[in-house]
């Protein structure tokens, strides 16, 4: 099945977020699925049912509320996101399974750099030693998904501090850098959607944007 591949650079956060609500709300059952990479400017995010007080100490970070699943995360220069717009139907697969695959792909991922990550019962996102490498905060809309994953690569963690990562009071927060891995996000991209075809069966076909394109058209002007 083809999904089309779309690289919006580093863009604030609202823009893409709304984007990907307008895309979802107005496709087909016959439209592509894509997958949207992006590297976001410095913000907390708080899911719909997030609770204001799991964000400690925000300082001159902005604090959105969102409407994902989950509690509140931290995106920032250095960590790939990366939003799955898939159609649950045609892929013929359930929300819990896109969550498992999704989570598989960046355990994938960080072995290809010999890092070993795992789940954690109870908890969505992948870990290494305890310390959480890669967030998940999804939405499906009548069987189409948004919103998607967040992977730590070689970021400053120092805004975790500021929030209790997903709920978890104390939770560690790793990256690849921090592991050993890469210190860039450019080379781990390829890596990370390959996986991600492979797992979902998706024949990528990446969307040449022209430089005046390179935000949707929500972030323009």
């Amino acid at each position: 099945m083809d999904a089309v591949v779309r690289d919006w650079g580093r863009a604030a956060y609202e823009p893409i977020w709304k984007a990907m609500s307008q895309f979802t709300t107005d496709r087909t059952e016959n439209t592509p699925d894509e997958l949207w990479l992006v590297e976001h400017d410095p913000v907390f995010t708080l899911g719909q049912a997030g609770k204001p007080e799991h964000v400690l100490a925000p300082g001159d970070i902005p604090v959105i509320q969102v409407d994902r699943g989950g509690q509140v995360t931290y995106h920032g220069p250095g960590q790939i996101v990366l939003y799955p717009l898939l159609d649950l139907k045609r892929l013929k697969i359930g929300v819990k399974e896109y969550v498992h695959r999704v989570e598989q792909a960046m355990i994938d991922t960080c072995a290809d750099w010999n890092i070993e990550a795992t789940r954690k019962e109870g908890a969505p996102g992948v870990y290494v030693n305890g310390a959480k490498i890669g967030a998940l905060g999804i939405r499906v809309r009548n069987g189409r998904t948004f919103h998607g994953l967040a992977f730590n690569i070689a970021m400053d963690l120092e805004p975790f501090q500021r929030i209790n990562p997903c709920g978890y009071e104390g939770l560690a927060v790793t990256s690849m850098l921090d592991l050993g891995g890469p210190s860039g996000i450019e080379g781990v991209k390829p890596a990370l959607l390959e996986h991600v075809a492979r797992l979902f069966g998706l024949n990528l076909q990446l969307a040449a944007l022209l430089p005046q394109q390179t935000q949707p058209a929500a972030a323009q002007g």
